[in-house]
Formats: structure tokens, C-alpha cells, sequence
């Protein structure tokens, strides 16, 4: 008698009811060769992922030629990852969030309410309400790292530790991603995985309902579970804290708009939250004032300020201060600090003398010379050897540039003093995308591809700005797993591992399979990363639920829900890892407060999804 051969499962279907429907499976069906491979590479990739001595990107990368070697990639389909949309939608929503991050409107707005927030009991439940807020609409990445320098700053005037607010924020970015959409990778991703076994992916505001319960819930216990976590450490320092440059002095000058006309240098110096001091005020293009708190300044008054560079950026925006240099030229631009060398050809000349700008198509922002209080204007301050610049030129000119006058540039850091770029017009174009989808002119890609389109178009930052603020190994993770994962569900290995899982909960009720997915996504996450847990456990679970007779697509949200709510370990989410440094976090510390959450976002977010999406599939 010939042994019965494995049979090969395919793959599983839509339905014309819109529900799932796929072979009946028995526990005990062998699996084909090359459902065997299949999941030989997965395992491969998921081990590599947990061993952690190689980077994300490059073990997707392997994985995917290892699948198109072996034949369970066709080389017609293995690039498809790279054209989805998910990849468009995430590039371009990192580039909205780094320009709403630039206009500085989120700052604008909390900027009278950050000098009540006196004690931590009322710092914690404002700005995790706000990057909750904002995270719903940006990526939550980029939400926090908005809100990140303000709660620093914050902790800083205040005495709070940061690591009383920097966790609790980190979280509330995660709450606030799962709310629509466009917030977080996961829902991204699980949207098209709906679209792969559906037909139809979610649309923007599908995650909305569940989501934003979950949201309000995770900040009101945020506001009160801070006190878990360990008080009085301190952070890490960052790449800034390494410069041990003393504060730059800059020339700006009074504009008809400033608001700053008429007022007094105490109030001009309260716009920088006391960090920049008023060295001098020029008046009659020479003539020096010495800077009494209540000197009335007035327009067309020249003002040398004292600052780090962050600082004075953010008093010059606001203050609406032109500065000597006038505003960023047009094209690509960079702002670097660089050192005069003993032999630099400007030591001993002024700038007006050297005429940097006509000459070299360099502008002279800021000086800094070990702390001295410079009180002339830029253009008359004779240059030093070890005296620090900030200068400002296009891009490609700027290295050859320094090399002819011998001036040493340091070690990159973000400095944004001379090419901010403030304004509503970010929030505008985002609100404007948002509701292009919402009211069904345009699918999520496009919408928001065009947003970031004329963004760019509006110089609201340069070509070379947003190509620094994708997270291009994300990118080439997701472009590489995306067929793997096809791969998998394709082979029919989704419907085996389904018929298997459906073998353990068939006897329980459907929330308790629904909790099941949800549970296992959630311990899966933290080691995996939560773009391959949505792309491996989310095919599962839609045929899963194909297999017990029950609608797929309150299984999908838990998928979604489960990656997203990553609260366990700080190298599960860019977010959590984000804040470790800054907080002056330790592994252990996130249990403190993420498992509470995390528990409470299991029960109150399997019996939502059930409610709302109904698991019984549609008639």
C-alpha cells in the first residue's frame, strides 16, 4: 500500500461574503517541502532577530534572497516589497512629522501653558496628554521626538528628573500611534495584510473606535503610574553633552513685526525661558547700550545675544529676529560650527574685512570665544585662533570652503540657529491630507506622499534634510520581509500553522481566541520588532479565524493592537528606546510600568474589539 503524500495547502482566500475560507486542515497533516522552507527562513530570521549582533535590515535582506535561492520567492515578486505602499506611507509621514517638528508650532502652542506645569504631578498628565494627542496624527516617532526637548527643558527649569516624564511620554506616543491609521507601523501594516487576504485594506480612521478608548485610559493611568518608576537618575549624555563649548554670541536685528518692539530686554530675554542673556543692544549702527532688564528696546534695534544655539533659534523665532546674516539662501544648506586654527587665514581680520559672504559665500551666525562676553557687532569682532563659528553656506561648498581658510569643523550635531524654518504651513498641509482620505478623495499613500510633496516643494526643508529624517533601515526591513512574508501565506503555511492553532482553541470561546492572538503578539513584539510580528502573526490570525468560523478582522486589530502596545523592553520600539538614554533608564525599569499597562490594555481591549468589531462573521 502506498503511504498517503503530503498534500499542499493553499493559500488562504477571500471569500464573496467577505469572509475567510480556506481547506479543512487536521493537526496531524504533514507540511509540503516547501512550506518547510518556509519556515526554515523564518525561524533563521527570527533567531537572528533575537540573537542581535547584526543589524535588522541586513538579516530581512538575507532572508529575502535566502527565499528567492531556495525558489519560494518567484524573482518576479521579490521587489514587490520595495514598491508597496506601506513604505511610501511611512517615508512620507516621517518627513511630515520631522517638518512639523521644524515649524515649532507644537512648541507655540504649549508655550503658555509650560510655566504652570510647576511640579511633575501636573508635568506628567500635560505632556503625555500632548504627544498622545499629537501621535494620532504624526508618527508617533516623530511626536516624541517633538515633545522630547521640551520635557528636558522642562525638567531642567522645574527640577524633575526626566525619568519621571521621558517613559511615561514614550508610552503615550505608543497609545496615541494606535488610534489612526498613519500613527504607528503596525497599523500600516496590518492594513495590508487585511487588503492581501480581504481584498480591501483598513481605512485611516478604523483603528479610531478601540484605539482612542485604549488611549485615554493608558494616560489617565500613565498620570498616576509614573511613581513605579525609579526617581533621580540621570540621563545619559547626548552627542551635544559632549561639547563643552561655552555660549555663542549672535547679532540679530529688530524687525517692524518683532513683538519684541517696544518691550524691555527682560522680556525679550523671558521669550528664550531665561536660557539667552541680552550682551548688548546697538543703536545708530555703533553705539553700544549697556543691557538693563528695563531698557526699552526698539525697532531697527540691533541686539547681541547669549545662548546655546538651540536656544537662541528658538528666541530669534519667536521674537521673529532677523539675524545678521539674513535668512537661509535658497538651495541646500548646511550649518556647521568649526574651530580657527593657529594658521586660519581669517585670524586677526574681521569678517568685514574678510567679506565672508561675497568672497567665500559663507555667513558668520554666531561666535564663541571660551566664554568672554563679546559686545561689538560680528562684522568688527577681530578673529582668533580656538575661537568657535557658526557658519552658514550651501552645502556643497561648505567643506572646500573651511579647507581654504583652515577653519577645523567639529563633530556633527544638529544646529538649527540660521535655517529654521517656522511656520503653520506643515500642520496646514497635514490637516489638509488627513481629510482628503477621511472624506474619500484619496487612498493613505497618495495623500500623504503629496503632502510631503509640497512640503518640499515650499522649501520647508531641503532635499538633504528629509533624506536624513527617513529611517531608511526601517524601510529596507519592511521592502525585504514584505515578500517573505507573501511567501509564507502563498505556500499555504499561514493556513497550516491556523489549522494547528485552531486544534488548541476550538474548544474555547472566540473572545478567548481573540485574547490568545492578542497575548501572544504582545510577548512576540519586544524580541521580534513589531513590523515582521504584524507581517508573521498577522496572516496566522486571519486564518485563524477563517478556521473557527469567525470574522477576521477583529483578529487583525488584535495583531495591531498587540504590536503596537510594545510597553516590555526598550528595544522593541524606536520610541522605548528613544527615551533609555535621556532617562537614564535600565532594562528592568520598563516592566515597572509596562506590565500594569500592558495588562490593562489586554483587558480592556479584547472585550472593545469584540464589541465593536463583532466576532461572529458577517451574513
Amino acid at each position: 500500500m502506498v503511504p498517503p503524500q503530503p498534500q499542499r495547502i493553499s493559500p488562504v482566500l477571500a471569500s464573496s461574503s467577505g469572509t475567510l475560507a480556506g481547506p479543512p486542515l487536521a493537526p496531524e497533516q504533514l507540511m509540503t517541502l516547501e512550506q518547510a522552507i518556509a519556515f526554515a527562513i523564518l525561524l533563521c530570521t527570527i533567531v537572528l532577530f533575537i540573537w542581535g549582533r547584526l543589524p535588522y535590515d541586513l538579516i530581512a535582506l538575507v532572508a529575502l534572497f535566502a527565499g528567492i535561492v531556495t525558489g519560494i520567492v518567484p524573482p518576479s515578486k521579490a521587489f514587490e516589497g520595495f514598491a508597496n505602499e506601506v513604505v511610501i506611507i511611512i517615508a512620507a509621514a516621517l518627513v511630515i512629522s520631522a517638518a512639523i517638528a521644524r515649524s515649532g508650532v507644537v512648541e507655540t502652542l504649549m508655550r503658555p501653558i509650560l510655566p504652570r506645569l510647576r511640579t511633575v504631578q501636573m508635568q506628567v498628565p500635560v505632556l503625555v496628554a500632548t504627544v498622545t494627542l499629537l501621535s494620532m496624527f504624526t508618527k508617533n516617532v516623530g511626536a516624541l521626538a517633538i515633545l522630547m526637548p521640551v520635557a528636558l527643558q522642562l525638567a531642567r527649569r522645574t527640577g524633575t528628573s526626566p525619568s519621571c516624564l521621558l517613559m511615561p511620554m514614550a508610552f503615550g506616543s505608543l497609545l496615541g500611534g494606535i488610534v489612526t491609521l498613519v500613527g504607528t507601523s503596525p497599523n500600516i501594516l496590518i492594513a495590508e495584510v487585511r487588503a492581501q487576504t480581504l481584498g480591501k485594506p483598513f481605512s485611516l480612521f478604523d483603528f479610531t473606535p478601540v484605539g482612542l478608548s485604549i488611549a485615554v485610559m493608558g494616560v489617565g493611568f500613565l498620570s498616576f503610574g509614573y511613581r513605579v518608576l525609579p526617581g533621580g537618575r540621570k540621563g545619559a549624555p547626548s552627542i551635544d553633552a559632549a561639547f563643552t563649548i561655552e555660549d555663542y554670541t549672535t547679532e540679530a536685528r529688530l524687525s517692524p513685526q518683532s513683538p519684541a518692539a517696544g518691550r524691555t530686554v527682560a522680556e525679550l530675554e523671558a521669550l528664550g525661558d531665561g536660557d539667552v542673556t541680552v550682551a548688548a543692544i546697538i543703536r545708530e549702527r555703533f553705539r553700544r547700550y549697556p543691557p538693563r532688564p528695563d531698557s526699552r528696546l526698539r525697532e531697527d534695534d540691533v541686539v547681541l545675544l547669549q545662548g546655546e544655539p538651540e536656544n537662541l533659534e528658538r528666541l530669534v523665532a519667536r521674537a521673529r529676529l532677523n539675524l545678521a546674516g539674513g535668512g537661509p539662501e535658497p538651495g541646500d544648506v548646511s550649518v556647521v560650527e568649526g574651530v580657527v586654527t593657529a594658521d586660519s587665514a581669517v585670524v586677526g581680520h574681521t569678517p568685514a574685512q574678510l567679506d565672508l559672504r561675497r568672497r567665500y559665500n559663507l555667513t558668520l551666525l554666531a561666535v564663541s570665544r571660551s566664554g568672554e562676553v563679546i559686545s561689538r557687532r560680528l562684522g568688527t569682532v577681530r578673529l582668533r585662533a580656538g575661537d568657535v563659528l557658526v557658519l552658514r553656506g550651501a552645502s556643497e561648498a561648505v567643506p572646500e570652503r573651511l579647507g581654504e581658510l583652515r577653519i577645523l569643523p567639529l563633530a556633527e550635531r544638529s544646529i538649527t540657529l540660521g535655517r529654521s524654518r517656522r511656520g503653520w504651513l506643515p500642520a496646514a498641509v497635514l490637516l489638509v491630507a488627513m481629510a482628503w482620505v477621511a472624506v474619500g478623495k484619496a487612498p493613505v499613500a497618495v495623500a500623504f506622499f503629496g503632502a510631503a510633496v509640497v512640503l518640499l516643494l515650499f522649501r520647508v526643508m531641503t532635499m538633504e534634510e528629509a533624506y536624513e529624517t527617513i529611517e531608511w533601515h526601517l524601510l529596507i526591513l519592511l521592502g525585504a520581509l514584505i515578500p517573505l512574508s507573501h511567501a509564507v501565506r502563498d505556500t499555504g503555511g499561514t493556513a497550516l500553522i491556523a489549522g494547528w492553532l485552531s486544534s488548541v482553541v476550538q474548544s474555547v470561546p472566540p473572545v478567548a481566541a481573540l485574547a490568545t492572538i492578542l497575548v501572544v503578539t504582545m510577548i512576540i513584539t519586544p524580541f521580534l520588532h513589531n513590523a515582521p510580528t504584524v507581517l508573521v502573526i498577522g496572516p496566522i490570525a486571519a486564518s485563524l479565524a477563517a478556521k473557527l468560523n469567525l470574522n477576521p478582522d477583529p483578529f487583525l486589530m488584535a495583531v495591531a493592537l498587540g504590536a503596537g502596545c510594545d510597553f516590555l523592553t526598550p528595544i522593541g520600539h524606536q520610541c522605548n528606546t528613544l527615551v533609555m538614554g535621556p532617562g537614564g533608564y535600565r532594562f528592568g525599569d520598563y516592566w515597572r510600568l509596562g506590565m500594569p499597562l500592558s495588562i490593562l490594555v489586554v483587558l480592556i481591549g479584547v472585550p472593545l474589539i469584540a464589541l465593536i468589531w463583532k466576532l461572529s462573521p458577517p451574513s
